[in-house]
This record gives C-alpha cells, sequence and structure tokens, in this order.
C-alpha cells in the first residue's frame, strides 16, 4: 500500500511539471524618456526604445492632462503638429513641429501591461522676451520740474528682466539715487524733470533667449523760450555784410523773428538773410546777416522767440565802425647852413637816451581795456602815399583793432614809421 501511494505522488509531481508552460519575458524599456527644453516654434522629438514587446502595445500620453497622443502608429489626437513614427523594432519616436507654449508639460511613453509600465520626460518650452504695446511710447510731457512715470511690461519665459537706459548714452538722473547709467525695473519715475533730460528713454527686455527687444520713449519737457546773445554790440563797415546771432533754448519748438528796433518785422530778401541751427533737442541758433551795409543800416536790432508755454526777447546794437586811412610821411628838409653845422659839430655832444619805441608800444597796449561783448567787423584802407593828416604820437595807426579774446601786436609799417619820426625828432633838437 504504501508503496503504491509513494508511486501516485509521483506520477502527480510528473505530469504537473510536464504541464506548465516556460516563463513569459515582459517588455523592457533600453533607455530613459529625454527631457527637453525648446525656444517657441522650434521642432522636437521624444525617443521610446523597448526590448520584448511581443503583442504588446506602446502609447503616447501627455501625463499632466491624461490625454492619449497616440497608441502604436495610430494618432488619437486631432492636433496635426503631432505625429508617431517607429523603425519597424523597437523604437517609436513621438515628434512636435513648431512647438507653443502650450505643449510645455510631462510626456508618458506606456506599455500596457499588467500591471502596466512607463516612462516620462519633460519639455519646457522657452518664449523670447516681448514689451506689450501701450501709448505711452508716444510722448511723455511734463512743464519743467515736473514729475513722468514710464512703465514697460515685458512677457516671455523665462520671465524678463527689464532695464532703462538713455539712447544718447547719457545718465539717467535719479533725484534720490543721483545719476545712473542704467535702472533695472519695469517702472522708471523722473522727478523735478529739467530740460537737460529730455530725450529717448529705451526699454530693454531680455531673458536669455534670443532675440532681445527694446522699446524707445520720448520725453518732452515744455518750457518759455530763453534767449542767449553773444555779441550785443556789433561794429562792422559800412559796404560789408555782417552777421548778428541769438541763441534760443524753447520746447516746443519757438517760432522766432527778427525785427528792428522800431518794430519793423524783417523778412528774407536781397537785403537780409534768415538762417537757423538746431544745436541740440530744444536749442537753435537764430542768424541774420545784413548784406551791403548802409548808414540806415546801423542801429537796434531784437531776436524774437515765442511758443505755447512764453516768449522772450534779446536785443543786439550794430554799430558803424569808420575804417582809419594809413599816411605816409613826407621828405624830411633840414634847413642848417654850412656854418651852424660847424659850430654844432664843435659842440660836445649830450648823451641822450635812445628812444625804446618798444616801450612807448607797450606803455600804449596796456592802456586799452577789455573790449567785453562788442566785435568789431571790417578791415584797413590805404590811399597810396596822399597824406591825410599829419603824424602824431597820440594816434597810432600800427595799432589794429581785434577782438578781446586776442593779442595786439605793432604792425611792421607801424615800426617803421615811428623809428622814422623818431629819428627826425633827433635830427631838429641838434
Amino acid at each position: 500500500m504504501a508503496a503504491q501511494k509513494v508511486i501516485a505522488l509521483l506520477a502527480t509531481l510528473l505530469h504537473l511539471s510536464l504541464s506548465q508552460s516556460p516563463p513569459e519575458v515582459l517588455p523592457v524599456f533600453l533607455a530613459p524618456l529625454e527631457n527637453h527644453t525648446v525656444t517657441q516654434g522650434r521642432d522636437v522629438f521624444f525617443t521610446c526604445v523597448v526590448n520584448h514587446l511581443q503583442g504588446y502595445k506602446v502609447a503616447w500620453i501627455k501625463s499632466d492632462s491624461r490625454a492619449i497622443l497616440a497608441i502604436h502608429t495610430h494618432m488619437v489626437t486631432h492636433n496635426p503638429r503631432l505625429s508617431v513614427t517607429h523603425n519597424g523594432h523597437n523604437t517609436w519616436k513621438l515628434h512636435i513641429s513648431n512647438v507653443q507654449n502650450n505643449d510645455s508639460g510631462t510626456y508618458m511613453c506606456q506599455v500596457n501591461t499588467d500591471p502596466m509600465r512607463s516612462q516620462m520626460g519633460h519639455m519646457t518650452v522657452q518664449i523670447p522676451p516681448d514689451i506689450m504695446d501701450d501709448d505711452s511710447t508716444d510722448g511723455m510731457v511734463t512743464r519743467e520740474r515736473g514729475n513722468i512715470k514710464l512703465r514697460c511690461i515685458a512677457t516671455g519665459i523665462p520671465k524678463p528682466t527689464v532695464t532703462w537706459r538713455r539712447e544718447d548714452g547719457r545718465n539717467i538722473t535719479l533725484r534720490e539715487e543721483g545719476p545712473v547709467k542704467s535702472y533695472d525695473g519695469e517702472t522708471l519715475n523722473l522727478t523735478g524733470v529739467i530740460r537737460q533730460e529730455m530725450g529717448i528713454y529705451l526699454c530693454i527686455a531680455s531673458n536669455g533667449v534670443p532675440p532681445t527687444v527694446s522699446k524707445r520713449y520720448s520725453v518732452q519737457v515744455h518750457f518759455a523760450p530763453m534767449i542767449k546773445v553773444t555779441n550785443q554790440l556789433v561794429g562792422a563797415p559800412v559796404n560789408r555784410n555782417v552777421t548778428l546771432q541769438c541763441s534760443v533754448e524753447a520746447s516746443p519748438r519757438a517760432m522766432n523773428t527778427w525785427l528792428r528796433d522800431k518794430g519793423e518785422k524783417l523778412l528774407p530778401s536781397g537785403k537780409y538773410t534768415m538762417t537757423e541751427f538746431q544745436q541740440n533737442e530744444y536749442s537753435w541758433q537764430m542768424n541774420l546777416t545784413v548784406h551791403n551795409l548802409e548808414k540806415n543800416d546801423f542801429g537796434g536790432y531784437s531776436c524774437g522767440a515765442v511758443n505755447a508755454v512764453g516768449k522772450a526777447e534779446a536785443s543786439v546794437r550794430l554799430q558803424e565802425l569808420e575804417l582809419v586811412t594809413e599816411t605816409t610821411p613826407g621828405p624830411v628838409s633840414r634847413h642848417t647852413d654850412g656854418k651852424m653845422r660847424k659850430k654844432l659839430n664843435g659842440k660836445k655832444k649830450l648823451h641822450r637816451r635812445p628812444y625804446d619805441h618798444q616801450e612807448e608800444t607797450d606803455n600804449y597796449l596796456s592802456g586799452i581795456e577789455d573790449l567785453g561783448t562788442t566785435q568789431v567787423m571790417g578791415g584797413s584802407t590805404q590811399e597810396g602815399h596822399r597824406t591825410e593828416r599829419p603824424f602824431s604820437f597820440s594816434e597810432r595807426p600800427w595799432v589794429t583793432m581785434v577782438s578781446s579774446t586776442q593779442r595786439l601786436y605793432p604792425s611792421f609799417h607801424g615800426i617803421f614809421l615811428l623809428l622814422f619820426a623818431s629819428l627826425y625828432s633827433y635830427l631838429i633838437t641838434i
């Protein structure tokens, strides 16, 4: 009996062992799913490599929304920018073209085993900076010493940083912090603005994703005109041309005019030429050229400027400059006879101190005062050898009038006349 029981047990074990199938080999991932950081508008793909897939299927799922994108090579989603490819062996790829911001998130490659097997990869979409449009770029206007607030809102991924600079490269004046080359922040507060601070300000947005973008903001400071006159008194001879100048600062730009002292408005003509040259955003130089001067052209002139804020006026006086005619002394004759000459030669000669013409010239020049704001225009004339008036030391034709910033030097012709007169004086005394 015992032997029969043992035989029956062995037979049962043998049957069980023969009826069992070999163990199943499950699918396995050969490489992890990659992560991507991509700029908006580019193309990207995820790669999933699976071995021993057998009868199982590979599916693509966007895990944050649980949306099934594709099963094997069949697309479930209706997004035309997504597609799946298979190399016929163990590799599946999910392609995303023209990547957009809403494509960011986690993607899953999944095999439908029990339990389910999967791996995940993340995609981050970067967006270049952009600056939102607003009306402030058209022009920010304030009166002088007023306040202006510039605001620049930038978008992008990652969040952009905003930097302010002046287009002309000059410093930005912050009343509390002092002058700075640049300022970081979406809002730039300008307080107590003066005319030198008007101009173009740049808002520059960057986040490491090219390209960096910028926007121009125009700052205008309005103030009443102010006129500066370099030369309030100008001298010129007749039959010459002369130019009178005024410098005008105004914002908005002023309407500039020239007037005579009696209020007569001057207009462009053969007698008058008016020109203006811009020096900076708020400064212009006014020029009035009077051609072929006559006696009635001398007198007072005024330059005026007027804008929406106020007006200003300044005066210039045009004075006639009389040209001095050079003179040539006549021949010198000695009225002494032979006896007198012998008598003089017999006397003891006196030791006279020689005449120092340089000292005389220096003494004269040291007495000339600064010409100040007087401008002298013109030249000299020469009448050949015709004598206009006798020579005297009180008149010094060898000295030429020039402006206050120049030195005065004796002319060669004047020194010759001085030496000749000294010699003549000496011969008379002996």
